[in-house]
């Protein structure tokens, strides 16, 4: 029996918030990643993998607020938690080894493709692992060829988000970076969800259940914690947030800039007296006269 599935239960709402927390992921993990960029090999590992977290848990963030707007009509639905964190985990995990393949590489040539199709493959693989994670009186199935479409728009916004975050051009830029990203990452979320169809058990009467909210809302608060713990270290380091460098940066490795450990020094020579010219006349020794 196929049952009736309402992917808006709170109208606009949830997927307006949704989107704020991809564009707010998306942004604080770009600005991270474009400030390993700027730092020493030393510094570099902690930026990326602070960024690869950011923009993990925005991801999903964004998809649970999102799902608390879906149900199914005479199915309550509730969720397999240690799935669900799992998800969160292959998102932060995926995600991270794109972001070093860039953060070290350089977002150019093979190196962006290669860290975009991970990153984008890790941002599908959290969708449909957390929608596994869901239990009800049925089961899910899925069009191929929309689903095949959702992991394309994933894969092609982790290339554009790791191509403007290569580019070091400034705060706005990254605004609007992360304004796409956000965009693009919730169009695969409910292209991901357009693909999707419910069949109910015949066996069993309908049951009444928790509110996705109320199931939801408990597994939210760690990840939008870590969110705001990471805008605030954004909003203490200037040059993450205008992200320009204080010194032009140099060329390490194969293409990655990067500052050096310590500002050149040079030594100030004290001022020399000029030269008096001396006169001909006077430069006679006293035999020549």
């Amino acid at each position: 029996m196929h049952g009736t599935v309402d992917g808006f239960s709170y109208g606009l709402v949830t997927p307006l918030v949704a989107y704020l927390m991809a564009c707010l992921g998306g942004a604080l993990g770009l600005r991270c990643t474009t400030r390993a960029l700027l730092v020493t090999q030393s510094w570099r590992p902690g930026w990326l993998a602070l960024g690869a977290a950011a923009i993990g848990s925005g991801i999903w963030t964004m998809h649970f607020i999102a799902m608390m707007g879906f149900s199914v009509a005479g199915a309550p639905i509730h969720y397999d938690k240690p799935m669900t964190y799992a998800s969160l985990g292959v998102a932060i995990t995926m995600v991270g080894v794109g972001i070093f393949i860039v953060g070290y590489r350089g977002a150019t040539g093979t190196a962006l493709f290669t860290g975009g199709t991970i990153t984008g493959l890790g941002i599908a693989s959290m969708h449909y692992l957390g929608m596994a994670g869901m239990r009800f009186n049925g089961r899910f199935e899925y069009n191929t060829l929309t689903v095949a479409l959702s992991v394309a728009i994933a894969m092609a916004a982790a290339t554009a988000a790791l191509w403007a975050a290569g580019q070091v051009r400034g705060f706005l830029w990254s605004v609007g970076a992360s304004l796409v990203m956000g965009l693009a990452v919730t169009g695969m979320h409910y292209t991901g969800m357009a693909a999707l169809s419910v069949h109910l058990h015949t066996a069993g009467a309908p049951t009444q259940g928790d509110s996705p909210a109320g199931l939801l809302a408990p597994m939210l608060i760690g990840p939008l914690a870590f969110l705001c713990l990471a805008g605030v270290v954004v909003m203490f380091d200037p040059l993450m947030v205008m992200g320009r460098p204080d010194r032009a940066p140099e060329r390490t490795g194969r293409g990655a800039p990067a500052r050096p450990a310590h500002p050149v020094h040079t030594v100030q020579r004290p001022p020399q007296r000029p030269r008096r010219k001396v006169a001909a006349h006077e430069s006679r020794t006293p035999q020549n006269r």
